[in-house]
Parts: structure tokens; sequence; C-alpha cells
């Protein structure tokens, strides 16, 4: 019997994935919490195999409590199950030690097989996360400074080089000069092709940072 503890803050959300999980023989919800915080207390008395944990969640995110729960419990296989597939909460969760990453309108059998496998030491991605996470890694890597970083962003918010320089504390000079940087880096031509680009590509550079 593979044992499962769900975590996610919604109500109807729990009551639902139980019911669902439930129907399966194999299957035994041995746990349910509402919070983050209720799983990581939850986890140090009740050790299922398989811990479904939602992504979004207030005060502490399913990402920040796989990292905690595992420190607590290495063993333990936590699959996220969440409504967001973007490249860098996939990244993320997975960063954090999750083993597998499935949606919420998953197909019910999709969802059963991915805690099933899961137990079986493989690594459930619905295949709209394994695709973000392809095109994730397939993206060049942009290297900007932190200023750089900054500079841009206040870009993208479409700030002029004096409010840039304003809002920095630095010379319009200075925030010029950044910008013939980050053009070359990002391969455009003025502020108003970086702009765009910035919002296209924002996971590519707000975690480009090199110092």
């Amino acid at each position: 019997m593979i044992t499962v503890m769900l975590v996610d803050d919604h109500e109807l959300v729990r009551v639902g994935l139980e019911r669902l999980l439930e129907q399966a023989d194999d299957l035994n919800v041995v746990a349910v919490a509402g919070s983050a915080q209720e799983a990581l207390e939850l986890d140090g008395t009740i050790r299922a195999d398989i811990v479904l944990m939602d992504l979004s969640m207030p005060k502490m995110d399913g990402a920040e409590a796989t990292r905690l729960l595992l420190a607590a419990r290495p063993e333990a296989r936590v699959v996220m199950l969440t409504a967001h597939t973007e490249p860098e909460r996939v990244m993320r969760a997975l960063d954090a030690g999750a083993l597998g990453y499935l949606a919420k309108d998953s197909d019910p059998e999709a969802l059963i097989a991915g805690v099933r496998a899961a137990s079986a030491g493989e690594a459930p991605l619905d295949p709209r996360a394994a695709r973000a996470l392809l095109d994730a890694r397939r993206a060049p890597r942009v290297d900007l400074t932190d200023r750089e970083v900054e500079v841009l962003g206040k870009l993208a918010l479409g700030m002029t080089n004096k409010q840039i320089a304003r809002a920095l504390g630095i010379s319009e000079k200075t925030v010029k000069t950044h910008l013939t940087r980050v053009y070359s880096h990002i391969g455009v031509g003025d502020r108003v092709q970086a702009a765009v680009w910035a919002q296209e590509n924002r996971s590519l550079w707000e975690n480009s940072h090199t110092g």
C-alpha cells in the first residue's frame, strides 16, 4: 500500500484529491494538510511514502516546504501538484528537491499513475511542465550584472533614462552605459526592443546576476 499526504491550502481541492486517490486500491491518504507549516509538522510523525505538495500557498510556498521537509527526511518523495507550469516555477520546484511535477488538471488516471511512478522511484512530469523545462534549458543564458538587471527592470517598466538614474541614484550617463551593454548582451538595438525582450524573456534575465 502506498501512503500519501496531501498538502493544499484549498479545502475543496484537498477533498477532491482525497476522494480521487482513495479510489485506487493501492493508495491510502494518511494525512491532509492545509498549509506548508502543517505539512512539516505532520511529516514529523506521519511519514507518508508520497507527499503531494501544492506549489502556491500563503506564508510558505511548496518549494520552500519541500526543501525543509527533505532536509529533515531525505528519503521522502515529494511530487508537486499545481496549476502552474511556467519554466521558472517548474525549475524552482525541482531544484528544491521535488521528485516530480504534476498539473492539477491532469487526467485522474494520469495523476494516480504519477503517484505510483513516484513510489517506484521514477520522476513523474506533466508533459506541459516537461516542455516548459526543456524550452527553458535550451534558452540562451544571459549574463548581466546586478546593476544591469536593475536598469533593465526599470526600462521594462517604461522608465526614461532620467527616471532610472533618479531611482537608482546614478547618473544618466551611467544609465546609458549600462543600457549599451545590456543591448549587446541580449542582441537588440534600442530601448523599445529591449523593453519588449525583457517582458517576453523575464525568466532569462531576472535570475542572471553575475555580480
